[in-house]
């Protein structure tokens, strides 16, 4: 069975799904990279699409693709070979003004042990280079120094569900598979981030009978839940250190998740002695990850997990039998409210941030005005403009505002706001690349006055809304308040 990753990777970066700023920002390195001759890491979580974003880049330029994965050629002479030589080189096949792209993936690899010499030869081929180069990273600060101040740098951001939704659609109509939308917005809900993921999951889940219901993805997410309570009974029962640290590895959770698990539900087994070691172990692997939250550096977690899983078996007196309930983490159930308000406003603060040019701290002191300017969406045109140039849903629209969630107020803001953001995909793909809106000469822009008055942002951005409809004279009200968001953020 042809993998849908694969079939169904986009060609063009217009068709780069969920990450519009680092698919402009890439597409500018690359227009401009006889002026700069600079090397671009593309970092970001797993399945966001950085590896597509460079093939469907290679493609738009008319560049030969050369990939390295860092992970199968590891030492610093193969690097220095492989990837030197190519990007010193050109070849008379090659494409526009003889060049080729030399993509390289899995580049925070370089790091381990067994690539020794590995990141130092990487940074001197980016120093020498006379060809494109893309270096992609899951951890970006996995990278040595060096080689992250010799390169440009993009982020990619993980992949909203409302931007999944719409390609495991598409996915759907060309494979002919019927489906409910409720059931593609569960992929998309459940996978958010990691658009690889959901389409893997697509294909798993409605790929052998043609069709794909809400039940079929309740059913697989409570296979997944049933997973960590199989894993509960290994770690607290049956298996010893070496066999509850493997378990832990067909466990679909990150270390902390995990060690939550772990904390809530040894004492219902463990006591005495035993439960003091296994709650030394736990302690330990908190340590580990207030290691990893304090640098960013993930490769503490395999830490974390040891203690969390081989330290607690380690920890057993005896055996252990019967049957035991063991449930979610009540760390979960006490924070469950507070932490989902908390990420919505940190969304919107870093939205906010991004967009404004601020720090987080300056944004979160700036919502509570947002919120009294855009109070109940009294203002719509002004609640509009902030939902489509900070990427906002309904909850963080319902958040700002003190609307409910579900009002028709709301829903229709959020559609007119993926209008502006549909329009600026439109441009996308018909060569919107050439230069943000704004950038046009004032004698282009008197000629064309008139149509911009009476079209609807024909000339908006996915970025610059409220500046899009600032020329359109005719919309006095909807100037008058996007102005002043404008001026505020």
């Amino acid at each position: 069975m042809v993998d849908w990753t694969e079939k169904y990777r986009p060609s063009t970066l217009s068709e780069v799904r969920g990450n519009n700023k680092a698919r402009d920002k890439l597409h500018e390195w690359a227009k401009t990279w006889d002026e700069h001759g600079d090397a671009v890491i593309l970092h970001g979580s797993p399945g966001v699409g950085k590896t597509s974003a460079a093939h469907a880049l290679a493609n738009d330029m008319g560049w030969p693709t050369i990939e390295l994965n860092a992970s199968d050629q590891r030492t610093g002479d193969v690097i220095q070979r492989v990837a030197g030589e190519a990007a010193k080189s050109g070849t008379l096949t090659g494409g526009t003004a003889g060049r080729r792209i030399v993509i390289m993936d899995e580049a925070d690899n370089l790091t381990h042990n067994a690539d020794r010499g590995g990141s130092r030869a990487i940074t001197d081929v980016v120093k020498t280079a006379n060809q494109p180069l893309i270096l992609i990273a899951n951890e970006f600060y996995d990278m040595s120094n060096s080689l992250r101040n010799a390169c440009e740098t993009i982020e990619f951001r993980d992949v909203s569900a409302r931007s999944i939704t719409p390609v495991l659609r598409d996915i759907c109509r060309q494979e002919n598979i019927e489906y409910e939308p409720e059931a593609l917005e569960a992929i998309a809900e459940k996978d958010s981030g990691d658009l690889r993921s959901a389409v893997n999951d697509l294909q798993a889940v409605a790929a052998s009978n043609g069709k794909l219901t809400a039940d079929d993805v309740v059913t697989g997410q409570r296979d997944t839940t049933n997973g960590i309570f199989d894993f509960l009974d290994d770690l607290i029962k049956k298996q010893d250190a070496e066999g509850a640290l493997k378990a832990s590895y067909d466990v679909d959770e990150t270390p902390d998740n995990l060690l939550n698990w772990v904390e809530d539900n040894v004492p219902k087994d463990y006591e005495g002695e035993e439960l003091a070691d296994a709650y030394d172990f736990m302690a330990n692997a908190d340590r580990w990850l207030g290691r990893v939250r304090a640098t960013q550096n993930y490769r503490y977690w395999r830490y974390a997990t040891d203690n969390a899983t081989a330290g607690v078996a380690a920890s057993r007196r005896g055996k252990k039998s019967g049957w035991t309930r063991y449930g979610p983490p009540s760390y979960w159930r006490k924070l469950g409210s507070s932490k989902g308000a908390r990420n919505t406003r940190d969304y919107i603060a870093r939205q906010i941030a991004e967009e404004s040019g601020i720090s987080m701290s300056t944004a979160r002191r700036v919502m509570p005005y947002l919120a009294e300017m855009t109070h109940h969406c009294k203002n719509r045109e002004l609640t509009v403009a902030m939902a489509a140039r900070y990427d906002l849903e309904e909850k963080h629209i319902s958040f700002v505002t003190g609307s409910g969630k579900t009002t028709n107020k709301v829903q229709q803001i959020v559609e007119d706001a993926e209008e502006l953001r549909e329009q600026a995909a439109v441009e996308h793909s018909g060569g919107a690349f050439e230069g943000s809106f704004g950038s046009k000469s004032d004698d282009s822009a008197e000629n064309d006055s008139e149509a911009e008055t009476e079209s609807e942002g024909e000339d908006s951005d996915d970025d610059e809304p409220e500046e899009a409809e600032s020329e359109n004279e005719g919309d006095a009200g909807g100037d008058d308040g996007q102005a002043s968001f404008g001026d505020f953020v």
